[in-house]
């Protein structure tokens, strides 16, 4: 006869002789007496013996400590109260979980009761308002392949520009620098010239989709695309073929977009470095492209795609974005569906686009955002952007002690001029001194689970990357983190949220330095959006890397030193991206820099 599991009231009703039973060393099974409860710690002895050596060495890993008896009391009850809770992984009955099986709880950043909290006439009154173009064809193919998407849809709708002369375009360039730049896994030239020859064929016969109708473009590769390899970028999954597109694929084919590359990305979404190599920034070619949404950075940065779908976890579309000199949009969490996509962190994985202007950004957005049933944090949003919108009055934040210390440069202290001159408000803010980095717990602890048959079958030897901060390792390690602090650390990230929220109710937007640690920890957690895009250049001395310095190989040294295109990041309120692009928009022009591109790929 099954036994129900114990409730807390008769788990309370058991009262203390109950529980101090249950810590004996030998439980053995009884016909059950009518009308006792079920208790805890009274399951049949499970797993290996454990000893009080055992605890004594575990609490160096969760910095704990116990006495002697109680660490006793523990290695005498383990194996019939807390090893049987590892059936579903050690046995006898095993379950294996899927990638379909995401945890009940569901991060709502909105902090409220209502999981969708606009109507549909919010949405149905906020459909974007993008730039009217009038510019020429250029006669140059590099001009052509640099352009932003709002004039290659204008080429495109007036029949100015073919798709597939466009994606002919864009496919003679991958083939021509990737061997270089290594930002390529899968090139789907024969998909693409078919979805660019239908492209024309609906634009010629007055069926024109929208903006994107006809624009080439490249997917990281942990999107699903049916028929097409979609590897991880890890070595136990390069042989991975999906039978279904992914929500965001399936969107831009909708939209009439041409998928003319997968492209790399570090290994499991990890930095730069995947199975066939690291990828480079076109603008200094001996240092990677960061990551992980390396492949997105850098075939974005080299003219390579006309725009590119990343993702982020804890600054996978802002840094490389930043590196190579692109515009990188991090949307508010649940605002892009994630069905089809690989899940590293269940409750802070986005998808968002990349392209080579701010409105770009907004232009894909307006495409693949929206709430799918394959994700159920995702939420109809609405995206009343207006190109035209005056940004005077825009209130923005900065924390004045971040602006004077690294990593923040003079690039950044500069646009705080740029962000006056335009009338926007500029307002001194703070946030408390906390341990915002405890909230990565949650980070390492989704991460772990999700690839556990990875680490459980060893099948993480495979990765190129074995060092002390890769994946390999953190997978291995967040094994032992402590239930009990997983749980502190979402009370935290509750905290953390609150906070944040007041913050951001006294300005419209914060200015933040692209790479501040605390601001990417924090708004990774609750969720915000986030806007990163070139702002001007500084000079390095040494090739930058995602990964822990190593003595045995130091990076190049550069004498004189290296140009390199430099961002700023600004973070908006929730579902606020609208906004976020407005100010965006206006500040990408003050600067005029997007024009420049990396003279490697400028021919």
């Amino acid at each position: 006869m099954p036994v129900s599991p114990p409730t807390r009231r008769t788990f309370l009703t058991a009262g203390s002789m109950a529980l101090a039973a249950a810590a004996t060393a030998a439980q053995t099974s009884q016909t059950p007496n009518p009308g006792v409860p079920p208790v805890f710690g009274t399951a049949p002895a499970a797993g290996p013996v454990v000893t009080s050596a055992t605890f004594a060495e575990a609490e160096h890993l969760t910095q704990t400590s116990m006495s002697p008896a109680e660490q006793a009391q523990a290695a005498g009850s383990w194996r019939n109260s807390m090893a049987a809770l590892l059936e579903r992984r050690t046995g006898p009955r095993t379950l294996a979980l899927t990638d379909a099986d995401a945890p009940a709880t569901i991060w709502n950043p909105s902090l409220a009761h209502n999981p969708d909290p606009f109507t549909k006439a919010d949405i149905a009154e906020s459909a974007p308002i993008f730039t009217t173009v009038t510019a020429p064809l250029p006669t140059n193919d590099a001009a052509i392949a640099f352009a932003p998407v709002t004039y290659l849809a204008h080429w495109l709708q007036t029949r100015q520009l073919t798709s597939e002369r466009l994606t002919r375009i864009y496919i003679a360039r991958l083939k021509r620098y990737d061997p270089q730049l290594q930002c390529v896994i899968t090139l789907t030239e024969q998909h693409a010239l078919t979805q660019a020859r239908a492209a024309d064929a609906e634009i010629a016969a007055g069926h024109y989709r929208g903006p994107l109708h006809g624009i080439p473009y490249g997917a990281k590769d942990l999107l699903d695309t049916a028929g097409i390899p979609t590897t991880w970028g890890a070595e136990p999954f390069r042989n991975r073929l999906p039978t279904e597109d992914g929500a965001v694929i399936r969107r831009l084919n909708e939209a009439g977009a041409v998928l003319v590359a997968k492209l790399s990305l570090g290994a499991l979404a990890l930095n730069d470095i995947w199975f066939g190599g690291q990828t480079r920034n076109p603008w200094i070619l001996e240092e990677g492209s960061s990551g992980s949404s390396a492949g997105p950075g850098s075939a974005v940065s080299a003219g390579l795609v006309a725009f590119a779908l990343g993702s982020e976890t804890q600054g996978s579309i802002l840094s490389p974005s930043m590196r190579c000199g692109v515009t990188g949009l991090r949307p508010t969490f649940g605002r892009v569906p994630r069905t089809g996509a690989m899940t590293l962190s269940w409750t802070c994985d986005k998808l968002g686009p990349m392209a080579r202007s701010v409105e770009d950004t907004v232009i894909v957005l307006a495409a693949i955002q929206g709430a799918d049933p394959g994700d159920l944090a995702s939420v109809n949003a609405p995206l009343a952007f207006d190109v035209s919108t005056p940004v005077k009055g825009l209130r923005t934040g900065y924390i004045p002690a971040w602006m004077n210390e690294a990593p923040a440069t003079s690039v950044d202290r500069f646009a705080l001029k740029f962000i006056e001159q335009l009338g926007m408000t500029l307002v001194p803010v703070s946030l408390p001194n906390w341990p915002y980095d405890s909230l990565n717990i949650i980070l390492f602890a989704e991460a772990a689970a999700a690839f556990e048959e990875l680490t459980l079958t060893h099948k993480d030897r495979e990765l190129k990357v074995q060092t002390p901060d890769a994946w390999p390792n953190s997978f291995r390690q967040a094994r032992f983190l402590s239930a009990v602090d997983l749980v502190q650390a979402d009370r935290l990230r509750r905290r953390v949220a609150v906070e944040f929220a007041r913050l951001m109710s006294t300005v419209d937007l914060l200015l933040v330095p692209t790479l501040r640690d605390e601001a990417m920890v924090i708004t990774n957690f609750t969720g915000h959006p986030a806007l990163t895009f070139p702002a001007g250049f500084v000079e390095v001395s040494e090739a930058r890397s995602d990964w822990v310095p190593d003595p045995a190989h130091p990076l190049p040294k550069f004498s004189p030193p290296r140009r390199a295109p430099h961002g700023i990041c600004l973070i908006g309120q929730l579902f606020g991206e609208a906004t976020l692009a407005q100010a965006g928009v206006a500040l990408e022009r003050s600067f005029d820099v997007t024009s420049q591109h990396p003279p490697l790929v400028h021919a």
